[in-house]
């Protein structure tokens, strides 16, 4: 299971969404670090991608599904990177002091992670279906 690219691919993506938006603040405002635990929304989307993530990091013996639920990672880190932007956008600059934490980035990591642990996962399936050729 972990001798495999994509299973690192998925760890470190799980530990993107899963342990460091608790540890990096999303946002300041007036020197008050905003964590994704105290905003629900964020705190909601990053434990499903988390979960979602995990289990498909334990599907290491079914190629197909793994690939499926990578997918379904991917479009909800895009979801909740358009909040962040959205977020990000609407943050005051004026009157609050603010700014942007390194939190609000991580997801656009992740992104990547999950497409590199997808392209080994393709190329895993394809080697066997070209074994499965030869048979």
């Amino acid at each position: 299971m972990f001798q495999r690219i994509q299973s690192v691919y998925l760890i470190l993506s799980l530990v993107l969404t899963g342990v460091l938006p608790f540890i990096f603040p999303l946002w300041e405002i007036n020197d008050v670090a905003v964590f994704a635990k105290t905003e629900i929304i964020y705190f909601g989307f990053l434990m499903v991608v988390t979960a979602i993530t995990f289990i498909s990091l334990l599907q290491f013996k079914k190629r197909q599904t793994q690939f499926v639920l990578n997918r379904l990672s991917i479009i909800l880190n895009f979801i909740l990177l358009g909040l962040f932007v959205y977020r990000l956008l609407n943050l005051s600059g004026e009157i609050e002091i603010s700014e942007k934490g390194i939190g609000m980035f991580l997801p656009t990591i992740s992104i990547v992670l999950l497409v590199l642990a997808n392209k080994a996962i393709k190329k895993d399936e394809d080697l066997v279906k070209s074994v499965d050729r030869l048979r």
